[in-house]
């Protein structure tokens, strides 16, 4: 055929032009396979263990019921900023069934601040602090305040006064403020407090078995009446 003489005419060509001393053979490329480092993975984190705990604690936030054994009062001007005054807890504290706050412990406070009663019908101010409970010669901090205020005396009579006749509406005094001894004040241990004795051991978790499926009835068709 045509076309396969001219091909072999073709190839015979290109094999003399070739120099035949170059030996040189041709080989496919060598390729390094491509090393694929993985990726880096972050093992699954487990879960966080709770701290191992052997004794049992009472905790920041229990309260504290306390009753003032002295009464506390502006009358006098005796009252400073920073005197201390004198409670007692008036409930026992338990934790797991036991007592650990008796009854009576002996607890103080702290003023914080004072305003004498005085003229133009103004009243006294008294606020307070606690500061700690004692129980069996460790002190135990708390958190809690309160406060009294006067009543204001004639305040409406004074600013009237005031207009008609100066010296009426200045001699007008207000009351002196006062917490009688025996008031029950609220307070919270400030502080957690490991305690002399084991942990309770908790009951496990019961879980019931799950509720069977609500079967519903198929309701029958209401029959067809006829015209």
């Amino acid at each position: 055929m045509v076309f396969s003489g001219i091909a072999l005419v073709a190839l015979a060509a290109a094999q003399a032009a070739a120099p035949a001393s170059s030996g040189v053979h041709w080989t496919p490329l060598q390729t390094q396979p491509v090393q694929v480092q993985p990726a880096h993975t972050v093992a699954p984190a487990g879960p966080i263990a709770a701290p191992a705990t052997t004794t049992a604690i009472l905790r920041v936030g229990t309260e504290v019921p306390l009753r003032l054994v002295e009464q506390l009062t502006t009358k006098g001007k005796k009252l400073r900023v920073g005197q201390r005054f004198h409670l007692e807890t008036s409930e026992p504290v338990m934790v797991q069934g036991v007592n650990v706050i008796p009854v009576g412990s002996p607890a103080v406070g702290e003023i914080t601040d004072i305003r004498n009663k005085g003229m133009w019908g103004k009243s006294g101010h008294l606020g307070a602090r606690i500061l700690y409970v004692t129980v069996n010669g460790r002190q135990i901090r708390l958190s809690g305040a309160f406060d009294d205020k006067g009543v204001a005396g004639g305040v409406g009579a004074a600013a009237v006064s005031a207009l008609v006749f100066l010296p009426a509406g200045f001699f007008m005094t207000g009351t002196s403020a006062l917490v009688p001894s025996g008031t029950i004040v609220k307070s919270f241990v400030d502080e957690d407090v490991p305690l002399a004795m084991p942990v309770a051991a908790q009951a496990p978790l019961q879980v019931g078995a799950p509720a069977a499926p609500l079967q519903v009835q198929p309701t029958a068709a209401a029959p067809a009446t006829g015209h």
